[in-house]
């Protein structure tokens, strides 16, 4: 399902026009994003947990030169699914 499908989802549940369907989205979406980007954790009882989690300095490989190199520490955006999701 893509964003534009997505839309038209929300539209037709809950009883709301397309704009202001994607409106909704966009707001949820921007939220979600700007809690993570403060380091907040999202709880959405019944669907998930978005969390940061901060992933270590490691040791990798360059494919083409077999070259060892050092991959750097970075955060990346965790999702956890609740249970039940998807069944």
């Amino acid at each position: 399902m893509n964003k534009t499908e997505l839309i038209n989802e929300i539209a037709a549940k809950a009883n709301l026009n397309k704009v202001d369907a994607k409106a909704a989205l966009d707001a949820t979406l921007e939220s979600i994003a700007q809690a993570l980007a403060n380091d907040d954790k999202v709880q959405l009882i019944g669907f998930g947990t978005f969390s940061i989690v901060e992933k270590p300095e490691r040791q990798g490989i360059n494919p083409q030169t077999k070259e060892k190199i050092t991959i750097a520490a970075r955060k990346t955006v965790k999702f956890k699914p609740a249970d039940g999701l998807g069944k």
